[in-house]
């Protein structure tokens, strides 16, 4: 049966809220404080190899709302339909209001936690230093999960997908992403985002246009000062009903929109994230995705959990080229026993930390073996990339990797938080065959050799089954 209609390992928790204080926020809950336990998780887990899990998280089955109204500041761009769009009208602006997927999403967000609601304008090159400054709590405008914004903030539970494609006229041809990379070819994509990176890492030999204003693209195609436009499977269909005679060159990626929060407003995460689960099951993301996107995401939303799960594991994996290069900076090995056998009891000890502090009852808690399954799973995943990257040279001009102790690691903690939390979401009875598909579909394009991540759908089923 699907994960709507099965009791996951979770208990219902006294009321729960999000509120700020003193610039910070905080979840307001009366559960004992477990900020012992998490302190040795911890301090054991800041000297690991390549992070591990850290922090306490909170399940809840209902929506509580706030006693008092305070105010939420959602970041958005306002330039990318169907997720952001800022129109005329009266609205949260003078003169303007905010239309789209995250903006309905933000709007019943606020009102389930008797929230005011701020939208805060960014502009898709200042997105993670203003997220960093604090200029809003949350990014809500179709982000797309990319390492460098998983080392600025907290990624949300997945809230679509999305590939990158290239738009170009009817009579033109190009067919084929291949196509597309030769020199003399004019590409306009906007600036800053996902897309023009994604653009540079596909089209090396073409000329990128790279325009600010991100409605200046697909005006470049239709005037002739470009041969292509990128854009992506969510918002090429809103281009092509407004520039007739247009057709989508791919997808070439694939890709998850989900919330940036600010990485200390670890509290809004957790909530965000117990906000989006239960909207999952209850089928309101489904009809917002119907409403804004065209589609529920398919045969995604019987399983919500197993899916963000493995979103947050792939996002993990994601990290590991930098975290190679770190090491090979330090001189650091990648097989170290000792500190692998760290990282597996820091894991099995934040997993039974979340079980406890979330009162599943021991019957119903996942089995340690499991754990250590789907745990010993990633470690190899994640050795196996930092052994391909270190087995090459690297690329001539690319940048120094973030530093691994202060800005790699607590990144690392931050994912793995989501990952031991949705661990004990997972329903009991998901069928294997469904796991396996959905591994191989989710943890493709990391440059996992199939070994590896049939290991990980082991894990996932050992974790499944496991009580």
């Amino acid at each position: 049966m699907g994960e709507g209609h099965q009791t996951p390992r979770e208990a219902t928790l006294p009321p729960t809220r999000w509120s700020p204080t003193k610039g910070a926020r905080a979840l307001v809950h009366t559960l004992p404080s477990t900020v012992a336990m998490l302190g040795a998780v911890l301090g054991v887990m800041l000297g690991l190899l390549a992070g591990a899990m850290a922090g306490c998280t909170h399940s809840l089955t209902g929506l509580a709302r706030a006693e008092t109204p305070d105010e939420l500041r959602v970041g958005t761009s306002g330039d990318y339909a169907p997720f952001s769009q800022e129109v005329p009208g009266s609205g949260e602006a003078p003169g303007f209001r905010q239309r789209g997927f995250d903006p309905d999403l933000a709007r019943a967000y606020a009102k389930d936690r008797n929230l005011s609601l701020q939208f805060v304008p960014f502009r898709w090159p200042e997105l993670v230093a203003d997220l960093e400054a604090g200029r809003f709590d949350v990014a809500m405008s179709g982000i797309t999960v990319r390492p460098e914004r998983s080392l600025a903030g907290r990624f949300s539970l997945p809230t679509a997908s999305s590939g990158a494609v290239a738009l170009v006229p009817e009579a033109s041809p190009l067919f084929r992403a291949d196509d597309l990379n030769r020199v003399g070819l004019r590409i306009a994509v906007n600036a800053g985002g996902h897309l023009e990176q994604t653009a540079r890492k596909f089209f090396p030999e073409a000329t990128l246009i790279a325009l600010q204003d991100n409605a200046g693209v697909i005006d470049a195609l239709a005037r002739g000062a470009s041969d292509a436009a990128i854009s992506d499977t969510r918002e090429a269909p809103h281009w092509q009903a407004t520039h007739p005679g247009l057709r989508m060159v791919g997808p070439f990626t694939s890709d998850r929109k989900a919330l940036l929060v600010a990485a200390e407003q670890a509290e809004l995460a957790r909530d965000l994230n117990l906000w989006l689960l239960a909207s999952e099951r209850s089928g309101r993301m489904a009809a917002w995705r119907s409403e804004h996107l065209g589609d529920p995401e398919g045969d995604e939303t019987p399983h919500p959990a197993l899916s963000a799960l493995l979103a947050a594991i792939a996002e993990r994996l994601a990290l590991m080229p930098w975290v190679a290069e770190a090491k090979r900076d330090a001189r650091s090995a990648v097989e170290v026993p000792e500190r692998e056998a760290r990282v597996m009891d820091a894991a099995l000890a934040q997993v039974r930390e979340t079980q406890e502090a979330n009162g599943v009852p021991p019957a119903q808690r996942v089995r340690a073996a499991a754990v250590r399954e789907l745990f010993a799973a990633q470690i190899e995943a994640a050795k196996s990339i930092q052994h391909a990257v270190l087995g090459r040279p690297r690329p001539p001009g690319q940048a120094p990797p973030p530093a691994l102790d202060t800005v790699l690691r607590p990144a690392l903690l931050r994912i793995g938080e989501r990952i031991a939390w949705l661990i004990i979401q997972l329903p009991p009875g998901i069928p294997d065959d469904v796991i396996r598909a959905r591994s191989r579909s989710q943890l493709r394009g990391l440059g996992l050799a199939e070994e590896r991540i049939d290991d990980l759908a082991r894990g996932l089923i050992a974790v499944d089954g496991a009580r």
